[in-house]
């Protein structure tokens, strides 16, 4: 028995080794956010204090436009998820986007707790540093599930609301992403804080397009950079074990005008959640966009912004 046990402990030993020396070689490091800022905080990327943490926005178009679109990413993401879009935007409007806490060059907030009610907080807060007092509200994926709950929480602040390909309502047998399968699954979830090889975020994104000709070396060098921006990875995770509570009976409460925009070939969050929200949302409108993943705004950035801009108008 004792000679059984000792084996036993031996292999542990070896295999705890055997991980430890695997780290060593292939980890990856997390990244200083001040040498990540030269390559993705250039013009006009500024920042600004907000609950703890230095927030890395983007303030363009008209100034004088007194309610400005904000966008919202999501998980694992950036504010430079809506580079296409803002560009084929209306030169009228202001646009305002941001690296959400827990992501991109702004990062984890200090207690990397996270949750809507968190976040909601954060958006008044920050809309308030701005001068801010209304404005649309865009949100992409988990930004989505952030915009609509930041929309019943402060009502008088969204003037406007657009869903795309937003979170809200329980799972409906999605495939779902090999990066964020992994991060859910113990154990595992806790190597990647270590080892997060750009093939994995390769394989993400592939599972997020539709067409995979766009997941260029510069799309998943994006990716992966951020990812391993200083404690971004921790706080993904946070996420990932304690999964945001959603309130999806309060959905049908959402008084403000709303948009709903779905890629048809979304295996992240069906597309059948598109009319969901159209159902629940009176008065709401929704578009799927055949041949479109989970991110419209990369993928399909032309249809993706007439569809807002009519809206909008």
């Amino acid at each position: 028995m004792n000679k059984v046990l000792k084996f036993i402990g031996y292999s542990i030993v070896t295999i705890l080794a055997g991980l430890g020396l695997l780290i060593i070689i292939i980890g990856d490091k997390d990244i200083p956010r001040e040498q990540l800022k030269t390559k993705y905080a250039k013009s006009p990327s500024t920042f600004i204090p907000v609950m703890g943490m230095q927030v890395h926005y983007r303030d363009e178009g008209n100034k004088e436009d007194t309610t400005p679109l904000l966008l919202i990413h999501g998980t694992s993401s950036s504010l430079n998820t809506w580079d296409s879009l803002v560009k084929l935007m209306p030169s009228h409007k202001r646009i305002i986007r941001l690296d959400m806490p827990a992501f991109g060059l702004t990062g984890p907030n200090p207690e990397n707790e996270y949750s809507y009610q968190y976040y909601s907080q954060f958006l008044y807060a920050f809309l308030k540093e701005l001068n801010i007092k209304q404005c649309i509200v865009a949100g992409n994926s988990l930004g989505g599930g952030i915009a609509w709950h930041f929309a019943l929480a402060y009502p008088k602040q969204v003037h406007q609301l657009i869903l795309i390909d937003a979170s809200g309502y329980p799972k409906l047998n999605e495939k779902g992403s090999l990066g964020f399968t992994l991060a859910r699954i113990p154990i595992i979830n806790n190597l990647l804080l270590f080892v997060t090889p750009k093939i994995l975020v390769k394989k993400s994104l592939e599972d997020a397009f539709a067409d995979k000709r766009l997941v260029t070396e510069e799309r998943i060098t994006r990716y992966h950079d951020l990812l391993l921006a200083e404690g971004n990875r921790r706080a993904a995770l946070s996420i990932f074990k304690n999964e945001l509570e959603q309130e999806s009976e309060k959905i049908k409460d959402i008084q403000q005008p709303t948009l709903i925009i779905f890629g048809e070939k979304d295996q992240l969050i069906n597309s059948q959640y598109a009319y969901l929200f159209q159902k629940d949302i009176i008065g709401s409108i929704a578009f799927v966009l055949p041949g479109v993943g989970h991110v419209p705004m990369e993928e399909a950035p032309l249809e993706t912004a007439k569809i807002m801009n009519d809206f909008i108008k």
